[in-house]
């Protein structure tokens, strides 16, 4: 997982259950928009997260991930948060238990579980079984005091946000540190001013200690909005991308999304964080710095010379002991050179006279051309053609 300093690391926990009534009970999570589901969508946003817990039922991930289960099944965002919290803790717990280390130990696991699954993909029988965690297993039991190590910061999401960024989430986190410990959390509003708890960083200290109160409060958590949590909360607003709370409630919600990521202004910047999420790549990709290789390379050497020439760039980049951004900015800049170089050259040797191609020397026993045998009376001028010639050489 994604090194993070001690004040700006985090946990995540991902809310991917539900009943989806308004989407005919289809698997929301599991729904495709731009090839990828709503659930990698959203886990690629949270990649720093130290560790991650999706609530819900399991199904295949592009990231290794921490399963729970919200007890009863679709027992409501509180319910489950409530699962996503004991399970985070339950995962500390083991950790400091087995190496008495709790951040290397996270990426050793990571790292372990990836080889396991071949591509980093994990499904049903990746993770040990979660099911039955939850309520039922008696608030703040097991919890005790965080962690040595254990970030005080967890991120809360919803699995149905396929415009949600990295960018947004680490502004979340710098924004709650920036608030300093009088803060209990900081939510995200959207473009209307509504805010998303379900798009929202806050303390774990906080969210256990509402929690539990809302457990004595009502008997139980199955069924509360979360409204009733956060509303006991000190929270800060922080306004973001007007697409990152956009959620897909409904059928029209997934086909806006569906059709927003292929229109013109959005087609490249979505299709580039597809592929660097699907190939697992963590880099800036300079857009505007390649397209201009690619159409150096198309217009001055020849078209299929612009996939091939910034394949090429990645491979030398890749191959430049991993120095990232850097090995992909110079490559870009050598290539970007020598197809300038191509097609100045060409310009320069279409418009130049050209050297003459050298006429064969005569044989010994022949006339130069022009000339007859003793260029005598009856030889045809040199300025005119015999007989049968055309006067073009």
């Amino acid at each position: 997982m994604t090194d993070t300093t001690s004040t700006d690391a985090f946990d995540a926990i991902v809310l991917a259950g539900g009943r989806a009534q308004r989407l005919g009970g289809a698997d929301k999570p599991g729904l495709s928009v731009g090839g990828r589901t709503l659930l990698d969508r959203v886990l690629a946003a949270c990649r720093g997260a130290r560790r991650t817990v999706v609530v819900g039922g399991r199904r295949g991930t592009e990231r290794p991930v921490v399963w729970a289960q919200e007890n009863p099944p679709g027992g409501g965002p509180v319910a489950a948060l409530d699962a996503g919290l004991r399970q985070l803790a339950r995962e500390w717990q083991q950790s400091t238990t087995d190496t008495g280390r709790t951040g290397d130990n996270d990426r050793a696991v990571a790292a372990s579980r990836s080889a396991e699954d071949g591509r980093g993909r994990s499904g049903a029988g990746s993770e040990r079984s979660t099911a039955g965690a939850g309520a039922g297993a008696g608030v703040g039991a097991g919890v005790g005091g965080q962690e040595p190590g254990e970030p005080r910061n967890v991120l809360v999401l919803s699995a149905d946000l396929p415009f949600l960024r990295e960018p947004t989430v680490q502004g979340l986190i710098r924004a709650l540190e920036d608030e300093g410990r009088g803060r209990e959390g900081v939510l995200l509003t959207d473009a209307a001013g509504r805010e998303q708890p379900l798009v929202a960083v806050y303390r774990a200290e906080s969210l256990r200690r509402e929690i539990a109160l809302l457990a004595t409060e009502y008997g139980s958590l199955s069924g509360l909005s979360l409204r009733l949590l956060t509303g006991e909360l000190d929270l800060g607003r922080r306004s973001g991308e007007p697409s990152a709370a956009f959620d897909c409630d409904t059928w029209e919600d997934v086909s806006a999304a569906r059709a927003r990521i292929r229109e013109h202004g959005h087609v490249l910047d979505e299709w580039i964080a597809a592929v660097k999420d699907e190939l697992d790549i963590e880099l800036d990709v300079d857009v505007s710095g390649l397209l201009d290789l690619a159409r150096d390379a198309a217009h001055g050497v020849a078209r299929p010379a612009a996939p091939l020439t910034t394949f090429l760039v990645g491979y030398a980049a890749g191959a430049a002991a991993h120095r990232g951004e850097e090995a992909v900015a110079e490559a870009t800049r050598k290539a970007e050179a020598l197809a300038r170089r191509w097609a100045e050259e060409a310009t320069t040797t279409g418009t130049a006279s050209q050297p003459q191609a050298a006429e064969p020397r005569p044989a010994a026993d022949q006339p130069a051309p022009g000339q007859g045998k003793d260029n005598g009376p009856g030889a045809p001028p040199a300025s005119e053609p015999g007989p049968g010639e055309t006067g073009a050489r």
